[in-house]
């Protein structure tokens, strides 16, 4: 087996998306150390239980000593909080990277806290389930799947290389973005259908009991699939909704023009513009499945 890229990686917060990264590392030999950091000792425990990690820690900063690479993996409005713990404690060299589906913000927050010598790549992976955990990672998540790198002026290309590395090595595609175009694209491919999905089951659960009643017993497909999205972390995604608020709104009122006309063509029964519209999603459905992100 090849030389580990990275020989101690910190990942702060250990929910599927560090436990996954821990899996993956492991299965291809790319870490040399794992130190698993979480908030509470309970998790740390299913950790430790689970045996993937070579060393769990409480404390974040405890965590990052010695590290050449740390991943921050909390809900994106906690990472200024954490990276203000952290920052006295990075290595000089490391790699200091996070998985936060806001770029923007996290460049925000972090970016002023880090350490000269310190090299801050913000990342995101495009993978993710709607379980959370440590017991719900898998080294195959990120497979085939994207991770976009936003880098700042000045970003040290060797340090990008290797994290770029480390992410192909663990099956992911991988690409690099301007971060408020990477804000703009997750506002419309992730942020606003986890909002139509929050919303439809709250719609769902706000109906008179027997109606609810009945729509749990005779869910069609479609609502299972928003049900599916609608059960994921609420802390991550109250966060990204707050820390994309311009990004998200717009598509959002995009979306509400959008529904409004199509509530106007079943209104006035134009079969044409209902046609048109429902090929263009079936016209999406089919890139998806030709890019194999189906």
């Amino acid at each position: 087996m090849a030389e580990p890229l990275f020989q101690r990686a910190a990942l702060i917060g250990f929910g599927l998306i560090g436990s996954s990264i821990a899996r993956a590392a492991r299965a291809h030999g790319l870490i040399g150390e794992i130190i698993a950091n979480a908030r509470t000792e309970a998790t740390l425990a299913k950790v430790r239980e689970l045996g993937i990690a070579d060393r769990t820690e409480i404390d974040p900063a405890k965590a990052v000593v010695g590290a050449d690479l740390v991943v921050l993996c909390t809900p994106v409005g906690a990472l200024a909080d954490v990276a203000a713990r952290i920052a006295p404690h990075l290595a000089r060299g490391a790699t200091l990277t996070d998985v936060g589906s806001t770029k923007q913000s996290v460049i925000r927050d972090v970016g002023p806290l880090v350490p000269d010598g310190v090299h801050f790549i913000p990342a995101h992976p495009m993978a993710g389930t709607e379980f959370s955990g440590p017991e719900a990672g898998f080294a195959e998540l990120f497979q085939g799947r994207w991770v976009l790198f936003t880098p700042l002026p000045g970003t040290d290309d060797a340090a990008l290389d290797r994290l770029d590395a480390l992410w192909r090595r663990m099956g992911a595609m991988t690409a690099r973005m301007e971060p408020g175009h990477h804000d703009r694209v997750c506002a419309i491919v992730s942020h606003l259908p986890h909002l139509i999905a929050f919303t439809i089951c709250n719609t769902a659960d706000q109906l008179e009991e027997q109606a609810k009643d009945q729509v749990l017993d005779f869910a069609a497909s479609g609502f299972r699939d928003f049900t599916r999205i609608a059960a994921s972390d609420p802390d991550m995604w109250r966060d990204v909704f707050l820390n994309n608020r311009e990004a998200l709104l717009e598509m959002l009122a995009r979306f509400t023009e959008d529904v409004q006309a199509m509530a106007r063509a079943v209104r006035w029964g134009d079969a044409g513009y209902i046609e048109e519209s429902i090929a263009r999603g079936r016209k999406i459905r089919r890139a998806l499945i030709e890019k194999k992100q189906a």
